[in-house]
């Protein structure tokens, strides 16, 4: 499993993009999207991280690597406001 803090990652549409450009890549990735925490965890079907992080860059996004026991699994939201205009 690998675990990328995006902190531009703000609204369910920025979690839609994250996660169609990685199953254009990967059709066949687990995606889970935890946006309080801007956390997305991928289970690859057989891409190299490298390759995911490049296609999460090339959507828009900063992606940072983190070790997933790094990564918290609860805490307070922290809301940065809108990054794409869907959203305010």
């Amino acid at each position: 499993m690998l675990t990328y803090r995006v902190e531009d990652m703000t609204c369910g549409h920025c979690a839609s993009t994250i996660t169609k450009a990685v199953r254009s890549v990967d059709s066949g990735a687990k995606v889970d999207v935890d946006l309080s925490q801007h956390l997305v965890r991928i289970e690859p079907a057989g891409v190299a991280a490298d390759e995911l992080l490049n296609v999460i860059t090339e959507a828009g996004y900063t992606p940072v690597q983190v070790a997933a026991d790094a990564a918290p699994t609860s805490g307070p939201a922290t809301r940065r406001g809108g990054c794409c205009g869907c959203c305010g």
